[in-house]
């Protein structure tokens, strides 16, 4: 497990024992035994699935880019098969921040746009 963050604002980095599916609109899109649970201060936790686990074609680059104080610059992508879309809907860290440094191949969705499954 991997510590980082602040006193104030921990950050932890685990594995994820269990299979970790993404699901999105009926679809499976990522499918990994390598995924980390990444737990920040108050918020509810996040799985970072590897990139080499979700289905890359599916997502398109956006412009939108965040930054977060603990973790570094994040990037967007959307997800998009037709006419069905949700724009910005995953975000990485891809040269994120030393402490935080094992997520960066990795990808995170927004639960209300995804269904993310374990076991």
């Amino acid at each position: 497990m991997t510590q980082a963050g602040t006193l104030d604002h921990p950050i932890t980095i685990a594995p994820i024992a269990e299979r970790v599916r993404v699901v999105w609109r009926g679809r499976t899109i990522g499918d990994s035994r390598g995924a980390l649970e990444l737990a920040e201060a108050g918020y509810k936790p996040v799985a970072y699935i590897p990139r080499g686990d979700v289905d890359m074609s599916l997502l398109e680059r956006t412009a939108r880019v965040t930054i977060c104080p603990y973790k570094g610059e994040a990037n967007y992508y959307s997800i998009a098969d037709g006419a069905d879309r949700d724009d910005n809907a995953v975000w990485t860290y891809e040269t994120p921040i030393a402490g935080v440094a094992e997520i960066a191949s990795h990808l995170a969705f927004y639960p209300n746009r995804v269904e993310i499954l374990r076991g």
